[in-house]
């Protein structure tokens, strides 16, 4: 066997308590290296009496690794462990103190568990695990109060422009709530509507104040009010990095210099402050000179944001909060943004703006989720041709869930689109059945699925400002038929828990070409899911339990078979099927 591969670590993704009662172990080995894989546990005050071996199941591989998984339930919470893998003839242990080709003695130098205390549990809220999110630009949603449009308001449906405004408003998301239950979300995320001088509004001036053109705190209360007794949750974006140049406090900086009482609220580099050539000398977001960097590590600045982040919550009773460029804050800020917030609001959902691995932000003490950039990239790039082979998008998303616990997993948040990335339907070639395919990825994936407002009618855009053009509301110019898609498979995953809480394994991920099948599985239910990425009709067979099979979209039955169900797809097809258990 190859040692020098098989690796563990008893911390984080690799030793984890799932919940009171459960506590999973992985263990990493070399692809297709060993036969089989246990955990040998103990209780390191009596092994003898607490002593069990736990068969590790094969949950994941890559190109260069598979991980093996074993769910541990520890009688006195507490437990000592080491690994015992086989290939042929050979038997090697792996313990803390490292391997040896026969088992040391227990339980000095194993692994050890001391105690699971349920305070350091990662707890996301239950209800965000099984949301379904629709992303919201205020400005480009609906229009629902013309009264308060800003100065110079485009046409709407013009072509956006950096600097363009279409009036869209917290009114005009009212008025369209109907629009939105038909669709079947559960869960509204908001880009900022704090006032700033933006279309976007990433750079706020008063985080006190709903910006006029999109309404007032009477209306944002109304909104969430309205929203709750359709039983859609609500969460704002917030932008703690930094501020607009307007902000007063940099406003008061940039007047008095170093006797401003906020010259501590920034990261200043010298005196006067200023913007030279292009270059600030303070610390900005990016180099734009217009947005100063907060010094979150300042008492006042962290007490003035940490009421904001509560005072919202209170006022308007919302449900979370988005976490913008969330990575460039430090972690004492957000233990104690996350202990402010939940103490408000206990199941407050916090989803962290993190385009890379987020595990260090997911340990429990800081977000509830990240925003999932990988996935979506995996996914459309995998998706929008069929030069990639099923193995190599396998390899990659088994790479991305191996990154966490399966508790993260099952809250990350999952996208195609947004903001600030192309239209997923532009991205993978406007190719509306391609779309469809990703769709169903995401809406069966583990992690909680986000829709960008409008691609659910066939929006299409590439880069900002495209990607946040105008909703269509004519009728005649959506797709309707991709809507009623979206709609049934947001049906199918609100209905049934196996694709919101149940296993993710892939069952076949072809090395010749982009056909797939993977399943969701938990103990009522077993979905498989079969995809063809490829411009040919192809036939997919896999070992599976015979009986009681159905097609999720069309309801019906599949027929009878002995050991192997064959599927037919169409080109760029799919299938879903399942069975009760």
């Amino acid at each position: 066997m190859f040692k020098e591969c098989l690796y563990h670590s008893a911390d984080q993704k690799w030793a984890y308590a799932y919940d009171r009662n459960h506590f999973h172990l992985r263990l990493r080995t070399k692809k297709n290296d060993i036969e089989e894989a246990v955990a040998v546990t103990g209780d390191k005050y009596d092994w003898e009496r607490y002593q069990l071996d736990a068969r590790m199941e094969k949950i994941a591989a890559d190109d260069l690794f598979d991980y093996w998984e074993a769910v541990i339930q520890p009688e006195q919470k507490r437990f000592a462990y080491g690994f015992r893998v086989k290939s042929g003839d050979e038997t090697l242990w792996l313990i803390e103190d490292g391997i040896f080709e026969e088992q040391p003695q227990p339980a000095g130098g194993y692994f050890e568990v001391p105690y699971i205390h349920e305070i350091d549990l990662f707890e996301a809220p239950a209800w965000a695990k099984n949301a379904i999110f629709y992303q919201i630009m205020p400005d480009r949603f609906a229009n629902g109060d013309s009264s308060n449009d800003p100065e110079h308001v485009s046409a709407w449906g013009d072509q956006p422009s950096g600097d363009s405004h279409f009036g869209g408003d917290l009114q005009g998301i009212i008025d369209h709530l109907d629009y939105l239950t038909e669709l079947g979300i559960n869960a509204i995320y908001m880009t900022p509507i704090f006032t700033a001088p933006s279309n976007h509004k990433y750079d706020t001036i008063d985080y006190n104040q709903i910006d006029p053109q999109f309404g007032d705190t009477e209306l944002l209360k109304k909104l969430v009010k309205v929203c709750h007794d359709r039983e859609i949750r609500v969460v704002l974006d917030a932008v703690f990095n930094h501020t607009s140049e307007q902000f007063p406090p940099f406003q008061d900086v940039l007047k008095h210099g170093e006797n401003s009482k906020y010259r501590d609220w920034f990261h200043l580099n010298g005196f006067p402050v200023e913007v030279k050539e292009g270059i600030a000398n303070y610390a900005t977001f990016g180099f734009y000179g217009n947005m100063p960097k907060l010094n979150t590590a300042n008492a006042d600045v962290k007490q003035y944001l940490l009421d904001i982040a509560v005072y919202w919550i209170k006022e308007a009773d919302i449900d979370g909060w988005r976490l913008d460029v969330a990575n460039e804050i430090d972690h004492h800020f957000w233990r104690e943004f996350r202990a402010a917030v939940k103490a408000e609001k206990p199941d407050a959902y916090i989803i962290g703006e993190v385009w890379g691995n987020a595990l260090n932000w997911l340990q429990g003490d800081e977000f509830d989720s990240s925003m999932n950039y990988p996935f979506t990239n995996r996914v459309l790039d995998f998706f929008s041709s069929s030069d990639r082979k099923g193995s190599d998008f396998a390899n990659e998303i088994n790479k991305l869930l191996m990154r966490y616990p399966q508790q993260v997993n099952e809250a990350l948040f999952n996208l195609l689109s947004s903001h600030d990335v192309p239209r997923a339907l532009t991205r993978i070639g406007s190719n509306k059945q391609r779309l469809k395919q990703a769709v169903v990825f995401m809406m069966s994936s583990m992690g909680v699925p986000c829709i960008y407002y409008g691609d659910e009618i066939g929006l299409e855009g590439d880069s900002d400002p495209d990607c946040r053009k105008c909703m269509e509301w004519d009728a005649d110019k959506q797709d309707r038929e991709l809507f009623d898609f979206y709609q049934l498979l947001i049906a199918l995953r609100k209905e049934h828990v196996a694709l919101r809480d149940g296993r993710f394994r892939f069952l076949h991920a072809d090395s010749e070409n982009g056909t797939l099948l993977f399943e969701r599985l938990n103990e009522k239910q077993h979905f498989t899911i079969w995809m063809n990425n490829t411009e040919d009709k192809v036939t997919l067979s896999h070992p599976m339990k015979a009986g009681g099979w159905q097609d999720a979209l069309t309801n019906e039955d599949v027929p009878t078979f002995e050991e192997k169900l064959s599927i037919e797809l169409e080109p760029l097809g799919f299938r879903i099927l399942y069975r009760d258990i």
